[in-house]
């Protein structure tokens, strides 16, 4: 769990080459059953279509399926779900009917400031989809793609603009934010990692706690 812009994705994927866990990210899922053509891909895409919040209860019954899909014995990591509370207490609920526990909640801890840059910094180009960011991963070839022949300008997604990001933000510490302290409250075993340093970094850090709390 973590603000968007925190690094969520990035440290899925290392835990998935290091631990060979299911990575289970909700975006992903939503496409995938959004594209599906099926009954519930079509109510899930009348919401998204319409710009409205996807209900508790839809969200709740994707993941649900997708969890139950897959063997939990390899580790299953979710990303990017629950982001209310009603969503962890029915998470809880199923988890418990099917006596496969939560065994932990790792939290990425990043200030708000750096958020704002990674996110607005991001670019990518139109032509063959490379990423970079104006700071951290520039190109070689300045506002133009260095893969790509001519001048392909970088572009920058929509919503990564300051007032989207901060919107997202408050959106975070309004509706996810509380599902931390829900954990907390419930005494679950929690893996704080500050998500202000090098993914790398942040990756060791993490893989280290999860080691020595005897989860791998």
């Amino acid at each position: 769990m973590g603000a968007p812009g925190a690094g969520k994705g990035t440290v899925a994927s290392t835990l998935k080459e290091t631990f060979g866990m299911v990575h289970l990210s909700s975006g992903d899922i939503f496409r995938a059953v959004k594209a599906s053509g099926s009954e519930l891909g079509q109510e899930l895409a009348r919401y998204m279509d319409a710009g409205q919040l996807v209900p508790d209860e839809l969200v709740v019954k994707m993941m649900a399926n997708a969890i139950a899909e897959n063997d939990e014995s390899k580790g299953l990591m979710l990303d990017g779900f629950p982001r209310t509370v009603p969503q962890a207490e029915a998470l809880d609920a199923q988890l418990d009917a099917g006596n496969t526990p939560l065994d932990a909640v790792v939290v990425l801890n990043v200030d708000d400031e750096a958020v704002v840059e990674r996110i607005t910094g991001r670019r990518r180009c139109p032509q063959c989809g490379k990423g970079f960011h104006v700071k951290f991963m520039p190109s070689a070839r300045g506002e133009f793609c260095d893969e790509c022949e001519g001048d392909v300008l970088l572009e920058q997604r929509d919503d990564d603009t300051e007032a989207t990001v901060r919107e997202r933000l408050k959106a975070y510490y309004d509706q996810t934010e509380p599902v931390i302290g829900y954990y907390r409250n419930a005494g679950r075993q929690m893996i704080d990692v500050d998500g202000n340093k090098s993914p790398s970094d942040v990756a060791d850090n993490l893989i280290n706690q999860i080691r020595s709390a005897g989860l791998s």
